[in-house]
């Protein structure tokens, strides 16, 4: 038997995320952070969106995928830790203006992180779930 992999890793593809209001997920995640509806499965309680060459597919707590997994997440647990979103430009001032404008908050203070491309800055928020999302900008030489 062989121990090498029959395929090669290329991405990831979706996410899928469980949240307590469809509705208003899908406007955070469209409004704010630019994703557009891909396809509505209002018998699932499912609206999938394409996040850049990824897609983020939101599911109802309350639909019939979404009760498959217990109680909503809230001050007790989460969905995951968060999800890192990879855009372009990194202008942290337009960024704060626009996350304003939408009346969501900024965890903290821009920092540089790794990601898939190396070192680069980043910030974080939350989703109306509390997810956390973080949103990085290119890689830098020096990593700030």
């Amino acid at each position: 038997m062989s121990s090498e992999r029959p395929f090669e890793l290329q991405r990831i593809d979706h996410l899928v995320l469980r949240v307590q209001d469809l509705e208003r997920s899908v406007a955070f995640y469209r409004d704010v952070l630019g994703c557009s509806v891909a396809r509505e499965r209002p018998s699932l309680g499912m609206v999938h969106l394409h996040a850049g060459a990824s897609m983020i597919d939101l599911i109802a707590v309350d639909g019939s995928l979404g009760r498959r997994g217990g109680p909503a997440a809230g001050t007790q647990g989460r969905n995951l830790e968060h999800l890192c979103l990879r855009i372009e430009p990194f202008d942290e001032s337009h960024l704060r203006e626009h996350l304003q404008m939408h009346g969501v908050a900024v965890d903290g203070e821009v920092s540089s992180n790794l990601g898939a491309e190396g070192d680069g800055r980043s910030l974080y928020l939350r989703d109306p779930d509390g997810n956390g999302v973080e949103l990085k900008g290119p890689s830098t030489p020096c990593g700030c």
